[in-house]
């Protein structure tokens, strides 16, 4: 069965964004297991009135997308390592403005622990630290989704009201809730 205009259309913006989201993980250093890289994937099927569309990725790859803020505070102590006092000083803020926030609950040591023996670091600093200052967006998905879209040709757009943020809202919203 031939594919129809917009199936075509559909599927290269789908290509294109998958393509360039895995090409911005590996240059943005976020690569490291290549298990975010490998999970991101995407369905397209058009139908005569209407076309759905969805995109997957693991779970944890919508934090690395949009940041986390994280929970600040103050430094108890000075680090060993370091030669400045900061001791009372606030923790450094990596993820204002994402929706997502650590208040009281640290990320999970299993998710820190291969990366951070990988690279020679202490797994429960390392949670610390992202604990205090977050996570800053990569936008990885993100610039490549908005790219992509204004790349659609505009009638296919008008002809199906297509609203970049709506779909995409839907899309994060059905990756972390399943």
């Amino acid at each position: 069965m031939e594919q129809s205009k917009v199936q075509i259309e559909l599927n290269k913006f789908r290509d294109y964004v998958i393509k360039q989201a895995r090409t911005n993980l590996s240059k943005g250093g976020k690569n490291s297991s290549s298990k975010l890289y490998n999970s991101l994937g995407g369905t397209v099927k058009a139908n005569p009135n209407s076309f759905e569309m969805e995109f997957f990725m693991e779970e944890y790859g919508v934090f690395q997308d949009a940041g986390v803020k994280g929970a600040g505070g103050v430094r108890k102590t000075t680090s060993k390592y370091n030669k400045s006092n900061n001791k009372g000083k606030m923790w450094k803020q990596n993820g204002k403005g994402s929706p997502y926030s650590f208040k009281t609950k640290k990320p999970p040591i299993s998710s820190i622990k291969a990366w951070a023996e990988k690279k020679g670091l202490s797994p429960f600093a390392l949670q610390k630290v992202i604990f205090h200052q977050g996570i800053k967006p990569s936008l990885f998905f993100t610039k490549p989704f908005e790219a992509g879209f204004k790349r659609l040709p505009e009638d296919l757009v008008e002809a199906y009201g297509l609203d970049a943020l709506t779909i995409f809202n839907e899309q994060i919203d059905e990756i972390i809730n399943g």
